[in-house]
């Protein structure tokens, strides 16, 4: 990826202290329209493009985050920089994560054209799957994520970057209620299970389909975590957990003895005998089954 500028002011991890909230300005709808022009850029669903051209809206993210001034954060997917200058606006650092390189290179000028000091921001123009290193650390993050990648990107960063503590994303409401659905749920699944891993998640909030540009045809929602004091286990565990976990999902409707037997031993009877032993009823199904069920057998 291409390193802003000021890459190595915030790998260093240096930056002055900061009390209070800073005197930024947010966009409005109409200079979001204009830089969008000026850079000829129209959203696309390609790369799941939904401006939000609300400052309530941004400002309602940030707070949902409980961003102060002394966090260090990382955005995923900035776009033109509604949200990224209401964080800037609490006073934390912000490094920025963005795909497309012209919105790349214009956030550095928005910031600092809303009154936003040049060391407070660092962008890394890259998709932010393939990111692999985060300088400065980050610990919290705040993104309205693209709607068709945001499991995998979460996923990716949470795995990738231990350091990162907490975070609120905006994310498809179908989506979200996915990642906070406890076992038993209807829409509890793969992603549920695997995002538990790292450690809760909450709901925190809607947000109106009308604050965005363009329009989505769908709703959206606010989504919280926070990591556990200690994770669950290491990297081979996580991977043979989140086996277990695709092949249970991949035949919801089957019992555990069957939907695992391929994982398990390869057989229903070998899948038996290990669920038994980690305690689990082979009879039941992956929906019913808690992260630490999981773990469980993935230990035996």
């Amino acid at each position: 990826p291409r390193y802003s500028r000021r890459y190595r002011e915030a790998a260093a991890g240096g930056r002055p202290g900061y009390s209070g909230t800073m005197p930024v300005s947010l966009l409005g709808a109409s200079e979001i329209r204009r830089l969008a022009a000026d850079l000829d850029i129209t959203p696309t669903k390609k790369l799941g493009q939904n401006f939000v051209v609300d400052a309530n809206t941004v400002r309602k993210i940030v707070q949902a985050a409980k961003v102060v001034a002394s966090d260090r954060v990382v955005e995923i997917g900035p776009g033109l920089g509604s949200l990224t200058l209401a964080i800037l606006e609490t006073g934390a650092s912000v490094l920025a994560v963005e795909i497309d390189h012209r919105l790349a290179a214009r956030l550095p000028d928005t910031a600092a054209a809303h009154g936003v000091p040049a060391d407070r921001l660092s962008v890394i123009d890259a998709d932010a799957l393939q990111v692999r290193e985060l300088p400065g650390s980050p610990e919290v993050l705040v993104a309205n994520l693209p709607y068709n990648v945001s499991v995998p990107v979460l996923l990716h960063f949470l795995e990738t970057f231990p350091f990162l503590q907490r975070g609120v994303v905006m994310v498809q409401a179908e989506v979200g209620e996915r990642l906070a659905a406890p076992p038993g749920s209807k829409v509890y699944g793969a992603p549920s299970v695997k995002a538990a891993w790292y450690g809760p998640w909450r709901l925190a909030g809607t947000v109106s389909r009308q604050v965005f540009w363009p329009v989505p045809n769908v709703d959206s929602v606010l989504v919280g975590f926070e990591r556990d004091a200690e994770p669950r286990g290491d990297e081979e565990l996580r991977r043979r957990t989140f086996t277990i976990v695709d092949a249970a999902f991949q035949q919801r409707r089957k019992m555990l003895r069957q939907a695992l037997s391929s994982v398990l031993g390869g057989s229903a009877a070998a899948a038996s005998e290990a669920l038994e032993a980690a305690g689990v009823d082979p009879t039941l199904r992956g929906e019913q089954l808690s992260i630490d069920d999981f773990v469980r057998i993935a230990r035996g």
